[in-house]
């Protein structure tokens, strides 16, 4: 018996999701995530424009929750605070998404040039910088670059701990690894 043509939204998200998490953006392709569904590459292209369109709308409540992150750290302006609301609200970001992390681990670089994706450069540019607490001061960038690389690392790699286990462990790496602004 045939299977019935899956035509939701929600199902070809959640296959592409699956795909990239196993073979990886560029791994993946829109036939693949069709085979996945059951369905054809042109179902899948009726709900969404592009491969690109998937992703993007896979990882549009992360890119919101860092948007608003960003506009938080501009409130502070630079210094102690800014370091601070950037390094909880990273964590916070990276132990909520870490499921959408997963799925970039590796392309994360060559995904920020697609036009969909260009924002969230700049958005990472702030974020080092709130984080560094000293951006003219290269060590500290360096330090922060490396905070936020092993933050998201951690949080694709230990996708099953905890939240309780996991948030605190890594805010106090955080803490470790900057250096306070005075």
């Amino acid at each position: 018996m045939a299977r019935a043509v899956p035509e939701t939204h929600a199902e070809i998200l959640t296959a592409a999701a699956r795909r990239f998490a196993s073979t990886g953006y560029k791994g993946t392709s829109l036939q693949d995530i069709a085979g996945e569904v059951g369905c054809s590459k042109a179902t899948v292209l009726y709900h969404f424009a592009s491969k690109e369109a998937l992703l993007t709308e896979l990882m549009a409540p992360a890119i919101a929750v860092l948007v608003g992150l960003d506009a938080r750290i501009a409130e502070q302006q630079r210094g102690a605070d800014a370091q601070r609301v950037a390094g909880e609200g990273f964590v916070d970001l990276a132990v909520r998404f870490r499921r959408e992390i997963a799925l970039l681990r590796g392309e994360f670089t060559e995904l920020l040039q697609q036009p969909a994706f260009v924002h969230i450069r700049q958005i990472s540019d702030r974020l080092i910088d709130a984080l560094a607490g000293r951006p003219d001061r290269p060590s500290a960038r360096i330090a922060a670059l490396v905070v936020l690389a092993g933050i998201a690392e951690t949080c694709a790699e230990f996708i099953d701990i905890p939240d309780d286990e996991l948030r605190p462990a890594l805010l106090a790496v955080v803490q470790r690894a900057l250096e306070p602004v005075t």
